[in-house]
């Protein structure tokens, strides 16, 4: 055996009581904010990414760039889609643009580590954006041009939130060795 797996730790505050003071401390970036609330399930996702990918802080390496590409290359797709329905319907101009964007996203994976590495965020950044953005869940601009930045912009920060909320809620655990 090996040092590293003789080394017994235990946590001060249980998993299922850190996960709850985390949910908690979270609410006031989506409820008190007004018109900036957060979207926290946005938060909550990449929250779960902290845990999929190992719940240390070095998964943010490749959480935050892979999940932060996937909402900007698919914001690009919806200002795409708002610049294309000036000739086309709506509904075409979104599967034009969706289709060509999402491959060309799938394509550059293999030339981008850190995507390969952070395929989940990187596709969940995809995912997160379309639903911010169908939902409104940004600040509003009558702008339509500017309102897929705004969406990714928003998006971003609430990845970033659930990032840091997974590292919250290892860190108030207070896991500590014992002999």
């Amino acid at each position: 055996m090996t040092a590293e797996a003789q080394v017994k730790t235990k946590d001060t505050i249980p998993l299922w009581l850190a996960v709850g003071i985390t949910v908690v401390v979270s609410l006031p970036f989506g409820l008190l904010l007004g018109k900036y609330n957060l979207p926290l399930w946005v938060a909550f996702i990449v929250w779960a990414e902290y845990f999929v990918l190992g719940a240390k802080p070095s998964a943010l390496r490749i959480i935050f760039p892979a999940f932060i590409a996937g909402v900007f290359i698919t914001a690009f797709s919806m200002f795409l889609t708002v610049v294309l329905t000036k000739w086309l319907s709506l509904n075409l101009s979104l599967a034009i643009s969706l289709f060509v964007v999402v491959s060309a996203m799938v394509y550059i994976m293999r030339f981008f580590k850190v995507l390969g590495e952070g395929s989940l965020p990187y596709f969940n950044g995809i995912s997160m954006l379309l639903a911010v953005y169908f939902t409104a869940q940004y600040p509003a601009t009558a702008n339509a041009y500017l309102q897929p930045w705004v969406a990714a912009l928003w998006a971003s920060l609430a990845g970033i939130l659930g990032g840091l909320l997974g590292v919250f809620n290892i860190w108030i655990m207070f896991t500590h060795k014992v002999k």
